[in-house]
């Protein structure tokens, strides 16, 4: 399309912005009869068929979720992420085109181009909604404040089964992403609609009439989905990101460590019960070949430091014993003495 010298821009008036008459400087010579029909024909342009035109297909809309899940698994469990910048999913884009996939003022985000609600999160900091995750797994999310766009798109995601993502907020600024997240229920007269972190908590339907059975199902799901994510979140960003006992710093190798496994009583899913730890030290500390006392000092099995092998076993893990673990600078963070206490004890065993 022809373009002037000059710049205007066409508002749902179908009139340029700057008034009755448009902001254009140019060479009247050297437009053409043909040039000014095709201005004419975007000026006089009904507003409806204009918003028609940007609006995505269906197939498109569903091809950009797509897109977007297999985004998120690349730049977030790809390179072991365990919690995502606002910036880098504000940097999203679609062939070319920039589409955040946060909108951090509303907490909703519905692209204009798109017929339903593309992405929803929840804040770190306290606001005028009263969102909220249930133990069962479940997610409580209100409607905004007043009638409008946002709230439709946001149900006719429930009617359509639109697929959606959940960032769940960790700290200031850094998010959780949940996908692909389907609205199970629409709650006009509370306004609200609630949504279950995992399809499998969905079939079994209302948390209230679970059996024996389902129960233990849900609450693996549960820990799996919505505790252990957010726990190793924590527990890393408390590490800097590296292995308490050798430094290691690529997250793609580093889990978060119970100290107290979760399957215990008391094995809470809180910093103060984690370790940050590479996937070796994690095994060795989970089969008690490894043990760390009150005071953070490394021990090796004695067993373990006899045996003749390669470099790895001599320096991985014979060469830490008696070293001190590397503790986060908070120190509301560092691991609970009592908790490394009580599992030395079931190292010592050993």
């Amino acid at each position: 399309m022809f373009v002037p010298t000059g710049l205007w821009r066409i508002t749902s008036s179908g009139l340029p912005s700057s008034g009755t008459r448009p902001t254009v400087i140019f060479n009247v010579v050297a437009l053409r009869v043909r040039h000014e029909r095709e201005f004419d024909s975007i000026r006089t342009m009904p507003a409806r068929l204009r918003h028609d035109q940007i609006m995505r297909s269906a197939s498109e809309q569903a091809a950009i979720r797509q897109d977007v899940f297999h985004w998120l698994d690349d730049v977030f469990i790809g390179h072991g992420g365990y919690e995502i910048h606002h910036t880098v999913l504000k940097s999203y884009t679609w062939r070319g085109e920039r589409l955040p996939l946060l909108d951090t003022g509303r907490g909703i985000r519905n692209p204009e181009e798109f017929s339903s609600t593309l992405t929803i999160m929840s804040g770190w900091k306290k606001n005028q909604y009263e969102d909220y995750e249930s133990d069962n797994g479940w997610v409580t999310y209100h409607y905004r404040a007043g009638e409008g766009g946002d709230n439709i798109k946001l149900i006719r995601a429930y009617e359509n089964r639109d697929p959606i993502v959940y960032f769940r907020a960790v700290r200031e600024g850094y998010y959780l992403p949940y996908y692909p997240i389907y609205i199970a229920e629409n709650d006009p007269a509370e306004r609200v609609v609630r949504f279950p972190l995992d399809e499998g908590l969905a079939v079994l339907g209302d948390p209230t009439t679970y059996s024996a059975a389902q129960k233990r199902y849900a609450d693996a799901l549960v820990r799996t989905r919505l505790h252990q994510p957010i726990f190793r979140a924590r527990v890393l960003h408390a590490y800097s990101g590296s292995c308490t006992v050798c430094e290691l710093k690529h997250s793609e190798l580093l889990d978060a460590a119970h100290i107290i496994p979760d399957a215990s009583e008391h094995g809470v899913a809180h910093v103060t019960n984690g370790l940050a730890m590479c996937k070796i030290h994690h095994a060795a500390y989970d089969r008690n070949l490894m043990g760390i006392t009150a005071d953070f000092e490394v021990r090796i099995n004695s067993d373990l430091l006899l045996e003749v092998d390669g470099p790895m076993l001599r320096h991985g893990l014979q060469e830490m014993h008696g070293q001190q673990i590397h503790l986060p600078t908070r120190r509301t963070e560092r691991p609970s003495q009592d908790r490394l206490a009580e599992r030395f004890e079931e190292f010592a065993k050993h």
